[in-house]
């Protein structure tokens, strides 16, 4: 990153959800860019409930995905025969609105054919939506009258294409609220938080690009944040919308003190970096949980890979830091090092960790962010 950023502190979610707001008033995308656990499904429910609170209106002026649009969405697995299995969708929802006038089939498949290979029936009386996909037909053979391909009606599909065919439902409803439909009409934001959790980085790029080319489309209409822990998708949807008015932030816990949230805007905030930099922080303050390490290794892992090297050891700069570090790594990759339960080190393997951390950064000398100055 180029020159200093400003660092901005916030004692709440809440204020973050104002601020964010506020850069809405003069761009069109906020980018946001935060580790898994730092509060962005929160983040997005606040800044939903921002108008609600102001207006006392129960309904919200913000479309959203996160966490809680999965759950409008629940499986019938047909436990007892295991044959009619099929989405039920909570039609109480606001969500569904434009679903009760318009049938929105032809435009939820147009984004799912490019991602996936099966189809579905959406009835919206009942609230089911059943899946099926063509498959060879077993018993074809060419002298015999059989079809060769045949529809299998109500299958399970695997939870990430459940989640694509839900991102794919909520963009169709971004094309409702770009086109101006009455349904949506109270609609001011859209919000959306991390859509592809479940996706490989190929998909993660197509996800990504498809959903600049319709923001760009609405570009005159929409006000928009995306968050993410996905570099990949963060950078790209960067480098899709950086010639658009956008503003791009990585948000950071604060410990107790809450939030800290610094421009990006110079570059694209790399996933590395932003581990790099959360590393260099706890070795400096002395608070080394013992799950770091395997965070130190991760970047060891990438960093090897990148340079070609068969194995991740080949970036310890020590010979004796590498034979200390893989009995260390062996040692605390086993048993409760959660990241949820954090376990602090002691004061040896502390010293272990910041002589290879230390030793890594100066031999590569990455420009880190100065969040924590």
């Amino acid at each position: 990153m180029s020159g200093k950023t400003k660092l901005y502190k916030y004692k709440t979610l809440k204020n973050v959800a104002v601020r964010l707001r506020d850069d809405l008033n003069d761009h069109n995308f906020v980018l946001l860019y935060a580790y898994n656990g730092t509060g962005k499904t929160r983040l997005s429910m606040e800044f939903k409930d921002v108008s609600k609170k102001q207006k006392k209106d129960p309904k919200s002026d913000t479309l959203y995905y996160n966490a809680y649009t999965e759950d409008l969405f629940h499986w019938n697995n047909d436990l007892v025969n295991d044959i009619d299995r099929y989405l039920i969708i909570n039609k109480d929802s606001t969500f569904f609105d434009g679903f009760k006038e318009l049938a929105l089939d032809e435009k939820i498949f147009s984004y799912l054919e490019r991602y996936t290979d099966f189809n579905f029936d959406l009835d919206f009386i009942k609230g089911t939506i059943a899946f099926k996909k063509q498959v060879k037909n077993p018993k074809f053979r060419p002298e015999s009258e059989e079809p060769e391909y045949i529809i299998q009606s109500n299958i399970k599909v695997s939870r990430g294409e459940e989640n694509i065919f839900i991102w794919c439902v909520f963009l169709a409803l971004i094309e409702l609220v770009i086109d101006g439909d009455k349904s949506y009409e109270r609609i001011n934001y859209i919000y959306i938080d991390d859509p592809i959790s479940s996706l490989d980085d190929n998909n993660a790029i197509a996800v990504a690009s498809d959903l600049a080319q319709l923001l760009k489309r609405g570009k005159e209409k929409l006000k928009v944040v995306i968050s993410s822990h996905h570099a990949l998708f963060f950078n790209v949807m960067y480098n899709e919308l950086r010639n658009l008015k956008h503003k791009s932030h990585f948000l950071h816990k604060n410990g107790a003190e809450g939030y800290l949230l610094q421009a990006t805007n110079d570059t694209p905030f790399f996933h590395h970096v932003a581990l790099l930099t959360e590393l260099k922080r706890v070795a400096d303050s002395e608070k080394i949980n013992t799950y770091h390490f395997n965070m130190l290794r991760s970047v060891l892992e990438k960093t090897s890979t990148f340079f070609g090297h068969d194995e991740f050891s080949k970036c310890i700069y020590d010979v004796e830091d590498e034979i200390l570090f893989s009995r260390a790594l062996n040692l605390l990759s086993h048993g409760k090092y959660s990241v949820y339960e954090p376990v602090e080190m002691n004061e040896d393997n502390k010293e272990l960790f910041k002589r290879i951390l230390n030793a890594f950064l100066g031999k590569h000398e990455f420009q880190l962010p100065e969040i924590f100055a």
